[in-house]
């Protein structure tokens, strides 16, 4: 739309073959997805490397950073509201509740209850692959939290050092300097 409204405005699109500075080290770097690629560019650019996305979103993705800033991959599983929205349509009697940190582990009633099993269980899930990769990667510079409910989770972690909730625009803009460098917008 804005290439075809806004003539003069400079565009990239985040696709293979765009620019990123990123090498993409899968089986298939078709398949990962332009997120998570901004994402390795904006942390390595903050933190150098190696280090560790986790992001927050549909999905809860665990991205792994090499030192050289290399996507090496990484670990996907859904993510916390997909999860809650899932219980509470498979289960007559679960609903679905605020993604709010609960005032005790021991959740005293339903919401409570869920509440729990997604703040600390979604923490201790993260605390648990963090751990395997870098059993794995050696020492990470950072494991950085990003994504809508990133806030609700990360004072839980154990692993999660930096919370960064601009990281995917970051990246954005680190792409956009380096396929329009003399650019001003």
């Amino acid at each position: 739309m804005v290439a075809a409204f806004f003539h003069d405005i400079p565009v990239v699109i985040v696709e293979p073959g765009t620019k990123t500075g990123v090498p993409v080290l899968t089986d298939n770097p078709k398949e990962v997805g332009s997120d998570r690629i901004v994402n390795t560019l904006a942390a390595h650019h903050q933190f150098g490397g190696p280090c560790i996305v986790v992001d927050f979103g549909t999905s809860t993705n665990l991205d792994v950073v090499s030192k050289n800033g290399e996507f090496l991959g990484g670990a996907l599983a859904p993510g916390i509201d997909i999860s809650l929205e899932a219980l509470a349509n498979r289960a007559a009697q679960l609903r679905k509740v605020e993604v709010v940190r609960p005032r005790s582990p021991i959740g005293k009633n339903t919401v409570e209850a869920l509440q729990s099993g997604a703040v600390y269980g979604f923490a201790g899930q993260v605390d648990g692959l963090v751990d395997r990769i870098v059993e794995e990667i050696g020492p990470v510079t950072a494991v950085v939290a990003t994504g809508g409910l990133a806030s609700v989770v990360i004072g839980e972690s154990e692993t999660i050092t930096h919370h960064d909730p601009h990281l995917t625009l970051t990246g954005l803009r680190l792409v956009f300097e380096r396929n329009h460098p003399q650019s001003d917008a």
